[in-house]
């Protein structure tokens, strides 16, 4: 059996960098991207390790501004 495997789009101009994602990402996906910063100031989180992304969504659930889109794609 392969293991899941999923992708996630982060919406980074609404994004306020809270990282109740990278807190909530149990594979350790997700980071706010240091030195970047969106046009509303605020740092934003993005994917890091995105081949670890297993498509779980903990990281949508929790997202208070809805930034998170994620997508599952069927194993081989």
């Amino acid at each position: 059996m392969s293991k899941p495997k999923g992708t996630i789009v982060v919406d980074t101009g609404r994004c306020k960098g809270c990282s109740l994602c990278v807190e909530a990402c149990p594979h350790n996906v997700i980071s706010l991207v240091e030195k970047r910063v969106n046009a509303s100031g605020y740092p934003y989180a993005g994917a890091v390790t995105p081949d670890a992304c297993t498509g779980c969504a903990s990281c949508a659930i929790v997202c208070p501004d809805a930034c998170i889109t994620v997508f599952r794609m069927k194993g081989n």
